[in-house]
């Protein structure tokens, strides 16, 4: 080997050795963006809004036994929106694999009155209905009949 690429190789060597450094740098941020980037979102997050969740409904319906529920477990509205909001995803107790409109999703989470809640909120479109509430901390006693009225 001539003296001048004897001295160029160790140059050359560092370019490529900055320049794969530069590529997988590059892919990892793409790869895991930054929790300040705001464009893209988390995993869950963009399964849940590909599965059809809004948690920011126009209009928030609530069937006959959520009330009831709602009234039995000393669960009020606000509640409801702080779940909705903050709570997680049980994909488990889900039901996912239906058609539109038949979806419901299980959120659970705690409350400001540190109620251990789980949510069933089935989507439609713009709109949410609570289908029912529970509390997985407490076993409150409740009389709803079928309908969701208490007796």
């Amino acid at each position: 080997m001539s003296t001048p690429l004897k001295k160029l190789l160790p140059v050359i060597t560092l370019v490529i050795l900055a320049l794969a450094t530069l590529a997988v740098k590059n892919c990892r941020a793409h790869n895991n963006p930054s929790p300040g980037n705001n464009t893209v979102q988390t995993n869950e997050a963009a399964a849940v809004k590909q599965r059809g969740l809004n948690r920011n409904p126009s209009h928030i319906n609530y069937s006959k036994h959520a009330r009831c529920r709602m009234g039995c477990r000393h669960i009020d509205e606000s509640e409801v929106l702080e779940l909705l909001k903050d709570g997680q995803v049980n994909y488990r107790k889900s039901d996912l694999n239906a058609e539109d409109c038949r979806k419901k999703y299980a959120i659970e989470g705690y409350s400001h009155d540190n109620q251990h809640l789980r949510i069933i909120f089935a989507p439609c479109q713009d709109e949410l209905t609570v289908v029912t509430v529970i509390d997985l901390g407490t076993e409150w006693p409740c009389d709803c009949d079928p309908k969701g009225n208490q007796e």
